[in-house]
C-alpha cells in the first residue's frame, strides 16, 4: 500500500510539472514533439535577435532615408521653384499640401493592399513609384505639371511607410523600444542628406539636378530589399503557413538560434484588411483617438520644418544680435517677393536642427521602457507645444537655433512614439489598414501645416505658431483617454 501511494504521489508531481511548463520546454519519454505546437509570436521570442534583425534594421531603417529625403526636399526647394515661376506664398503651400494629398489618398489603399496581398509587395512597389516619379518630377515644364508629379510622389511614399509595419512584426517584444526610435538616425540621415545637397548642388547646377542625385539611394535599395522576406505575421494569417515556416526557419538559421519544437499552427484569418476592426468596440476608442494624434504628430512635425524654413527665407525672426542681412526682411510694397535663395549659413541652420531628430534618442528609448507609450506622448506633446510659442520670444541667433534643435527632437520623438504604439496595438489582420488609416489622417496635418507656417507666417509669426502649440496640448490630455498601454505586451495576431 506504502508504494502504491508513493507511485500515485509521484504521478500526480509529475503532471504539475508538466503544466507548468511551456509548451515548447515539455520534454521527455512519451511526449512526441509533433503533438507540440508553436505560433508566430513564441517563434520570434523563442528565435530571439540576432544577424538578421541588424540586416532587417540597417535595410528597412534605410527606407526612412528615402520618405525624409522626399518630404524635406520640399523645404529646400521651395525658394527655388518660387524664383523660377514667380509664385507666390500660397502656391509654394499647394506644393505641400498635394503631396500630402497623394499620400493620404494611397494610405489607406496601401494599408488595405497590404493586409490582403502582403507588406512586401506594397513597400516594394511604393520605392519604385516614388523613384520613377520623382525623377519625372526634375524635368518637370511648369508649376502645374511639378505639384502633380509630387503628389504621385506622396502615393508612393505611402506605400514605402507600411515598411514599418514589416519591420515591427519581425522584432521580438523586448527589443522595439530599442530598435524602432533607432531608426530616428536614418530619417536624420535623410534629412541632412537632402540638405547637403542642396548647399552643394543648387547654387552650382539648380534644383533639378538636387532632385535627379536625390533618387539614387531608392534605385540602390530596391535591389537590396530582396534580403528582407515577407512578414511571418501576414503568412499565417493568409493561411500560407508553409511559407511563415519557411521564412521563421531562415531567421533561426541567420541568428544561429532554432525554432521551438513542434508544429507551426495558427489559424488563417478571412476578415482580413476589414475597416470594421479598427471600429470595431474593442478598438473604436482607440481608433479615433490615434486619428487625431497622427493628425497632431504630422501637423507639429511639418509645422516645424517649414516654419524653420519660412522663417529664415524671410527673416522673420525677432534676434536681438541681427547681421545685415537678417536686416533686409525681403517683403515689398506690393506683397510679392519671388526671388529668396537660402544662403549657407540657412542651409547650416538646417543641418543642426536635423541633428535635433537623433541627439535625443536615448531619451525617447528611457521615456518608452520607464513611462511607457501613452505617457511619453504626451509629456512630449505638452513641451513641444511650449517649444513653439518660445520661438515668438526675441533671443539671439544661437538661441533660436537652440530651441529650433529643442523643437524638432520633440516633435520627431512624438511621431516615432506614435508610430510604435500603432503598430502594436492592432492585431496582424488589421495593422496595415490600422496604419494606412493613421498616416492618412496624419497627411491632413501635413496639407494645413503649409498654408498656417508658410501662408500666415507673413502676416504674423505668433498667430502662426499657436495653432501647433493648441493641438499639441489638446493631443496631450486626449492621450489620457487611450485604454491600452502596448509597453512589453505581445503583438496581437486577430482580435
Amino acid at each position: 500500500m506504502g508504494d502504491a501511494a508513493q507511485l500515485v504521489s509521484s504521478i500526480q508531481l509529475q503532471d504539475m510539472e508538466l503544466q507548468e511548463k511551456p509548451a515548447h520546454k515539455r520534454q521527455g519519454k512519451g511526449n512526441n514533439n509533433k503533438d507540440e505546437t508553436f505560433t508566430v509570436e513564441d517563434a520570434v521570442e523563442f528565435i530571439g535577435f540576432g544577424r538578421f534583425h541588424i540586416l532587417l534594421f540597417l535595410i528597412m531603417g534605410s527606407t526612412n532615408i528615402i520618405e525624409a529625403m522626399e518630404i524635406m526636399l520640399l523645404a529646400v526647394v521651395s525658394p527655388e521653384i518660387r524664383c523660377e515661376w514667380r509664385l507666390q506664398d500660397w502656391q509654394v503651400a499647394l506644393v505641400s499640401t498635394m503631396v500630402f494629398l497623394g499620400f493620404m489618398v494611397c494610405g489607406i489603399l496601401s494599408g488595405y493592399l497590404a493586409d490582403r496581398y502582403g507588406r512586401w509587395k506594397v513597400v516594394f512597389g511604393g520605392f519604385a513609384w516614388s523613384a520613377y516619379f520623382s525623377l519625372l518630377t526634375s524635368f518637370a515644364p511648369s508649376y502645374g505639371w511639378f505639384i502633380f508629379l509630387r503628389s504621385m510622389v506622396g502615393c508612393g511614399v505611402a506605400g514605402v511607410s507600411q515598411g514599418f509595419v514589416l519591420k515591427t512584426e519581425f522584432i521580438p517584444a523586448k527589443y522595439r523600444a530599442i530598435l524602432l526610435p533607432l531608426a530616428t538616425v536614418f530619417w536624420m540621415i535623410g534629412s541632412m542628406l537632402i540638405i547637403v545637397l542642396g548647399m552643394l548642388v543648387v547654387p552650382s547646377f539648380g534644383w533639378r539636378w538636387m532632385i535627379r542625385l536625390s533618387v539614387t539611394p531608392s534605385i540602390i535599395l530596391l535591389f537590396l530589399f530582396k534580403f528582407i522576406p515577407e512578414s511571418a505575421r501576414y503568412n499565417v494569417s493568409a493561411g500560407n503557413v508553409q511559407a511563415a515556416l519557411e521564412t521563421l526557419q531562415k531567421i533561426a538559421k541567420m541568428n544561429r538560434s532554432s525554432l521551438p519544437p513542434g508544429r507551426l499552427v495558427e489559424p488563417s484569418v478571412k476578415e482580413r484588411g476589414s475597416w470594421r476592426i479598427l471600429l470595431s468596440p474593442a478598438f473604436r476608442r482607440t481608433t479615433l483617438l490615434l486619428w487625431y494624434s497622427w493628425f497632431v504628430a504630422s501637423f507639429a512635425y511639418y509645422g516645424s520644418v517649414l516654419s524653420s524654413s519660412e522663417l529664415l527665407e524671410k527673416n522673420l525672426l525677432c534676434v536681438t544680435d541681427p547681421d545685415p542681412e537678417h536686416l533686409v526682411k525681403h517683403k515689398h510694397p506690393d506683397g510679392l517677393c519671388f526671388c529668396i535663395p537660402f544662403k549657407n549659413n540657412d542651409y547650416q541652420t538646417l543641418l543642426i536642427s536635423c541633428l535635433g531628430e537623433v541627439a535625443l534618442v536615448p531619451v525617447n528609448i528611457c521615456l518608452l521602457n520607464i513611462l511607457g507609450r501613452k505617457l511619453s506622448m504626451t509629456m512630449l506633446q505638452l513641451v513641444a507645444a511650449m517649444l513653439f510659442m518660445l520661438l515668438n520670444i526675441c533671443s539671439s541667433m544661437f538661441g533660436f537655433t537652440v530651441l529650433l534643435f529643442l523643437l524638432r527632437a520633440l516633435v520627431s520623438m512624438n511621431f516615432n512614439v506614435v508610430y510604435i504604439y500603432t503598430a502594436e496595438v492592432y492585431p496582424t489582420v488589421a495593422r496595415s489598414l490600422g496604419m494606412g488609416f493613421c498616416t492618412s489622417f496624419s497627411r491632413i496635418g501635413g496639407m494645413i501645416a503649409p498654408f498656417i507656417a508658410q501662408v500666415l507666417m507673413s502676416q504674423s509669426v505668433v498667430l502662426a505658431l499657436s495653432p501647433f502649440a493648441v493641438t499639441c496640448v489638446i493631443c496631450a490630455l486626449g492621450n489620457f483617454l487611450l485604454p491600452i498601454e502596448t509597453r512589453g505586451r505581445a503583438l496581437l495576431q486577430n482580435s
